[in-house]
């Protein structure tokens, strides 16, 4: 049964707005610690008292996966200070980084000037749907 410190194995399948997003599938089963905060919170304290061979759907509210949108994390930023800006198009992904800290963002629009990017995770705001089957616990 999955408790605090068990090493757990399960496959499962990430569904947002009714779409597939991640899946385990041909890659094999994820593994952790069960409650060492390797995987989100509410996916977590879904798991705990599970056993070998149990399947179940869990539904995650934003606030207990990648939590919700954050506005302040929504940036305009001038066109001269990203490199390659003219070649970007609305919804590509681009690197940053600020005192060795990397970070992703969107590009959420893009004006004469300015380039709108999001720092939020691409699930912040989401409600997760996971399919799960556990697969081993140690």
């Amino acid at each position: 049964m999955i408790k605090e410190g068990s090493k757990v194995k399960f496959d499962y399948t990430l569904t947002v707005d009714g779409k597939t997003a991640d899946t385990s599938a041909g890659r094999g089963p994820l593994e952790y610690v069960h409650g060492a905060g390797h995987i989100i919170p509410g996916l977590e304290e879904e798991l705990t008292g599970m056993k070998v061979g149990d399947k179940k759907t869990v539904k995650v509210a934003p606030e207990k996966g990648y939590g919700k949108v954050l506005p302040e994390a929504i940036r305009r930023v001038p066109k001269e200070a990203i490199g390659g800006a003219e070649s970007l198009k609305v919804g590509d992904m681009v690197g940053a980084s600020n005192e060795g800290h990397t970070f992703r963002a969107v590009v959420k629009e893009i004006t004469d000037k300015e380039v709108v990017l999001d720092f939020n995770h691409p699930l912040a705001g989401k409600e997760l749907t996971f399919d799960v089957e556990i697969k081993e616990i140690n």
